[in-house]
């Protein structure tokens, strides 16, 4: 079916994955290859357990100061090019004509900020299924004024997940600080929005040695506003960690690090081993004589179209990416 945008119809889906137990997974995608990966792998999911129409949700930042992934889409680093394409080929990829028409696809807008971000919210977000309205930075009473003003001028139009506390990167200084009860009951009351992001021990780009995901703190959320919690930065705990969300409380995780990390270590493997039929021997052989590469590394065999093509290493990511999207699936939609 084409890409689903009606306000009532994502929140359709939302309630019928609640009624089955599910967990809604929400991956960022920055480049076609991505995007791709993520709906190959929903629609392998969705044929081996006989439901065609399962969900998932595309997403994307935009000037996010973390990660602007729109500015990523494409080479230029214009941000109005790299969403529009962006929404273009997700379009396509779930048209009528397409292997993935007949999954329930939702576009998600992730960490847009009221400063950062004034340009895009000035387009018709009816074009978007979710948008998460993230104005965590500020102070909490401007957090609730700010978004409760934009719950005001657009929550008819389409579905807002809204920023209770902020899920700092891992990289950074900030102090993360846990949601409480009582600010979440506080937020949701007093902004409207659909969805709350409620800061859980998770952080974004962290190890997951690191961390510790607070199931019990999202229970007592969930006995406040609902099972209506979105978790932010899965990847830096372990799945074990995170396999019973729904009974938690939340609805939709979103995730995007584990992807290019986790995918990242498979493409380097085979290039390492085929050395010599991506970079030819030459190459291959100083790498060798510097220190870069073993011995058993392939030093000998002429370039090989291939191997040293970007739809050879776009290949490698596609189906390690696609692995990824399945476990998560496993875990969620059972």
């Amino acid at each position: 079916m084409p890409l689903i945008t009606d306000r009532n119809a994502v929140l359709d889906i939302y309630a019928r994955a609640a009624e089955r137990g599910w967990v809604v997974p929400t991956f960022c995608a920055e480049n076609l290859t991505t995007m791709e990966a993520i709906l190959a792998a929903a629609k392998d999911y969705a044929d081996r357990i006989g439901i065609p129409d399962i969900p998932v949700a595309i997403a994307i930042t935009n000037l996010y100061s973390h990660r602007s992934q729109t500015l990523n889409y494409t080479l230029i680093g214009d941000w109005r090019i790299g969403l529009k394409l962006w929404m273009a080929d997700l379009r396509v990829l779930t048209d009528y004509d397409s292997p993935f028409a007949k999954l329930s696809v939702m576009s998600h807008l992730d960490h847009v900020q009221p400063d950062l971000d004034a340009e895009l919210l000035k387009w018709d977000l009816r074009s978007f299924s979710s948008i998460m309205f993230d104005a965590s930075a500020l102070p909490f009473d401007e957090n609730i004024n700010i978004t409760a003003r934009f719950v005001e001028e657009h929550g008819s139009e389409i579905v807002v997940e809204g920023a209770c506390d902020e899920i700092v990167d891992a990289g950074g200084n900030e102090v993360s600080n846990l949601t409480t009860p009582e600010n979440a009951e506080r937020y949701m009351h007093e902004t409207g929005v659909d969805f709350i992001v409620a800061n859980l021990g998770t952080e974004h780009r962290a190890s997951a040695k690191d961390l510790e995901y607070h199931g019990d703190l999202a229970r007592q959320i969930k006995e406040r506003v609902g099972p209506k919690i979105v978790l932010h930065g899965t990847s830096s705990v372990t799945n074990d960690q995170v396999r019973n969300l729904f009974s938690d409380g939340v609805c939709k995780v979103n995730i995007w690090t584990a992807l290019e990390r986790d995918s990242a270590p498979v493409l380097l493997e085979d290039l390492v081993i085929n050395a010599a039929k991506v970079a030819g021997p030459r190459v291959a052989s100083r790498l060798f004589e510097e220190g870069y590469l073993g011995p058993m590394a392939d030093r000998e065999s002429p370039s090989n179209l291939g191997y040293f093509t970007t739809v050879h290493r776009q290949g490698i990511v596609f189906e390690e990416m696609k692995k990824i999207v399945a476990g998560y699936l496993e875990m969620w939609y059972v």
